[in-house]
């Protein structure tokens, strides 16, 4: 079931930014991930895994992801891929990301069009979510540019609700845009969003809840829970921090 509202915890893993005593380890990767997931599991509305924190670490790096996954168990999984290419080549993402990794949602890049989005929203009973709004500041570069009277990230979003799918639709909406994110929400009650950039990015957990309103959205912190304490004891820290961030995004 799709998470309606909520924390949406990052599994973003930096070897060099995790608890010292864990650095050395061959396994690090996975041990800090299962601290984390044990320490939040219980407020936690999902998972994100950035695919791009295993992918530098090479096979390792990927053996890692599948164990990360793994850990997550029954726990609600979104792959950020940011995928989206030229039909066959999304097909072959699209089985990657849900047959084989088995991942409950993905994020996709509509700058292609509706055919590199198509495969990914052809598989039943998994959730799409299509970059609009980024946290980023470069977002500035191409989705704010006005075409027919509207901002490019409200022309994505519009057009993307019309394509043929079986998967349901979602959209990645920065929560450095708390402004933007209050119009969206009215134009768009109940059409789910993934709000990333919540802590260091510089989106405010409160302002941002209270701009999102009623409708279904979960909201990711990464670095601003994973980093919090280098000590041994860090699993205490990001639990209470993890805590009082799902009481603001609830």
């Amino acid at each position: 079931m799709i998470p309606s509202n909520g924390l949406c915890v990052g599994l973003d893993v930096d070897l060099e930014k995790i608890p010292l005593h864990l650095r050395g380890r061959a396994d690090a990767i996975v041990a800090f991930n299962e601290a984390i997931i044990g320490a939040t599991r219980h407020v936690a509305a999902c998972f994100k895994i950035n695919l791009a924190f295993y992918e530098q670490y090479g096979k390792a790096g990927i053996d890692a992801l599948y164990a990360t996954r793994e850990l997550c168990g029954s726990a609600y999984v979104i792959a950020d891929a940011k995928r989206g290419d030229i039909g066959n080549t999304s097909s072959a993402y699209a089985k990657a990301v849900f047959d084989d990794l088995n991942a409950d949602a993905v994020t996709v890049s509509p700058y292609m069009g509706s055919d590199s989005v198509e495969p990914f929203l052809a598989v039943p009973n998994r959730m799409i979510y299509v970059l609009a709004l980024t946290s980023n500041t470069g977002s500035h570069d191409f989705q704010r540019c006005v075409v027919d009277g509207a901002p490019l990230y409200e022309r994505v979003m519009r057009t993307a609700l019309a394509w043929k799918r079986k998967a349901d639709i979602g959209f990645v909406v920065g929560a450095t845009h708390a402004a933007e994110l209050a119009g969206l929400r009215a134009s768009f009650p109940d059409v789910p969003f993934l709000v990333p950039g919540v802590g260091l990015q510089g989106g405010d957990a409160a302002t941002i809840r209270a701009a999102n309103g009623a409708g279904p959205a979960v909201f990711n912190v990464s670095r601003g829970l994973l980093y919090m304490d280098e000590s041994e004891n860090f699993t205490s820290t990001v639990r209470a921090e993890a805590e009082r961030l799902a009481g603001l995004l609830a």
